[in-house]
């Protein structure tokens, strides 16, 4: 497999690349993987580490549609402009190498005229399920006729998924005309910096100048990495949400939660505008350890901000298995919404439902202003169209093969129960290609209780953990017989499926690709889903 040598940087697993679709939906093939393989040695895996307006407009703009991972731009030279735009910001000064600073960022914001105070923003942060809830809350502003532009990380096969307008990803031409209307700002900004803008840094203003421009009447921003420096954290927004603060990126935020906190806490901003008009953020606060309560809960009151717990003022009241997702009755801020269909799976995906719920509140100042709740046929209506590409997705049926971005223990831990929850596979083969600085043993030892066999992996980029030093740490932790080694992701695909088809078709085996948000990626395009 051919690799360049490229920076240490924090997070590989956040760097998916763009991709094209093979040419058989179910049988993933060599020359579509050595497709993926070229692509992804072009560009820096570390770069990507750190992904009021009109109703008329929001009217002309439709619905959503699909689960929001665009297919290749059909006309060619639009293609070609993507790739070429892609190829310039994947060039510039990684996020990986940091400079804990704003200043790049606000002098860029600032020649553009400061588009992200254009509108009001809910800012999101925390470990894991921040673009599944960034996904939720975006559902459930556009079911309240609200033009929306959402901000996330990573992507799973375009990079133009990152900025999204009513609920879709931006289209490739304006993505295009968007970078190439901040270029020459960006390089008056380059020559006037010790170090120029960074790849995150120039995406997170092309996505507040896209936003400005729709205009939107909310963003939806996720940070990229962190809180503080992070390069989102030039806006002021109304709402800030905290969803479960675990173990990762410890080389760069700490090796605790309360320690990440701290770091995760400088989002929230006594300078924020709340939603009743006084000064202060709302805080929506998923469950959260101890220690990473505590320092939330001190940033709060140091910067007078009100704070909303999950398990306290709003929370998961019910929740069954459901064909196809879950059923849940949710308390939010303004009182009980019962029957909510979520086509999601997993316990951690309700929970996030009813972080989303009540930072959609907060925004429209429910349990401040007023008592009312939200309209419980709109709440609904969002929650049943809310898609999560690449978090327990099926993609392929007879075997069942589900994909999962999970990347840390705790991540994986989630993505286990819910697997267990929802399938019930009566044999479970596993997929696994991880990034090489992530906590692997404790992801393996999240899995290991579910899985029948494990065929490990890699992903194309070489940020990937080698295949022979994670079989080593998989025969560790399941033991030999239960550990099956396929460098190439193809074949891994292909050698699981088979293992999953020695039962009986009605038996109920099933495969789990899982390790990284890359592998998920890549995997979706060799098993044809688009």
């Amino acid at each position: 497999m051919s690799a360049r040598d490229e920076p240490a940087g924090p997070d590989p697993d956040e760097t998916p690349g763009g991709r094209d679709t093979p040419d058989s939906p179910d049988s993933p093939d060599d020359a579509a993987f050595d497709e993926i393989v070229d692509t992804e040695t072009d560009r820096d895996p570390d770069l990507a580490v750190i992904e009021a307006g009109s109703r008329t407009l929001r009217t002309q703009a439709g619905p959503p549609a699909g689960d929001g991972v665009p297919a290749p731009p059909a006309d060619p030279e639009v293609a070609r402009a993507l790739r070429e735009a892609e190829a310039e910001l994947l060039a510039r000064w990684p996020e990986t190498r940091i400079d804990p600073s704003l200043e790049r960022i606000r002098a860029l914001l600032d020649i553009l005229g400061e588009p992200q105070r254009a509108y009001p923003s809910i800012h999101l942060t925390g470990t894991n399920g921040k673009s599944s809830t960034a996904r939720m809350i975006e559902a459930l502003l556009v079911a309240c006729d609200l033009r929306t532009g959402r901000f996330t990380s990573p992507h799973l096969q375009s990079i133009t998924e990152r900025i999204g307008l009513d609920g879709a990803p931006i289209d490739a031409e304006r993505f295009v005309e968007t970078y190439r209307e901040l270029k020459p700002y960006a390089e008056m900004v380059d020559a006037r910096q010790e170090h120029p803008l960074s790849f995150f840094e120039m995406l997170t203003a092309m996505a507040f100048a896209a936003f400005a421009e729709a205009p939107v009447d909310v963003a939806v921003v996720e940070v990229g990495l962190g809180g503080t420096w992070d390069s989102t954290n030039v806006i002021d927004a109304a709402v800030a949400v905290v969803t479960p603060i675990a173990v990762d990126h410890s080389r760069l935020l700490g090796d605790t939660p309360g320690a990440i906190a701290a770091d995760k806490a400088g989002i929230v901003k006594k300078t924020a505008t709340s939603p009743g008009g006084g000064p202060g953020t709302v805080v929506i606060m998923a469950q959260q350890p101890v220690d990473a309560a505590q320092v939330l809960l001190k940033r709060a009151v140091e910067v007078d901000a009100t704070v909303a717990r999950e398990g306290m003022e709003f929370g998961v009241l019910s929740r069954e298995v459901a064909v196809g997702g879950q059923l849940l009755t949710l308390r939010g801020l303004g009182g009980e919404y019962p029957e909510v269909f979520l086509p999601l799976h997993g316990e951690h995906m309700a929970h996030n439902a009813a972080v989303a719920l009540a930072a959609v509140e907060a925004f429209f100042g429910v349990g401040s202003e007023h008592a009312r709740s939200l309209d419980l046929d709109t709440v609904r209506r969002a929650f049943a169209g809310v898609t999560s590409p690449g978090r327990l997705e099926v993609v392929r049926t007879s075997p069942t093969v589900v994909l999962d971005a999970a990347h840390n223990p705790a991540g994986a831990q989630a993505t286990a129960a819910g697997v267990q929850e929802a399938f019930g596979f009566s044999r479970l083969v596993g997929v696994v290609g991880t990034s090489r600085d992530k906590d692997v043993r404790g992801v393996l030892e999240a899995f290991e209780p579910i899985f029948t066999e494990v065929v490990v992996t890699r992903n194309s980029t070489t940020r990937a953990m080698d295949p022979d030093e994670l079989a080593a740490l998989a025969v560790e932790v399941f033991g030999s017989e239960r550990v099956q080694v396929e460098p190439r992701l193809d074949d891994a695909l292909e050698a699981a499926i088979t293992l999953a088809e020695e039962e009986d078709e009605y038996a109920g085996a099933g495969v789990l690709v899982t390790g990284s948000v890359i592998t998920a990626g890549e995997a979706r395009l060799l098993l044809g889903s688009t």
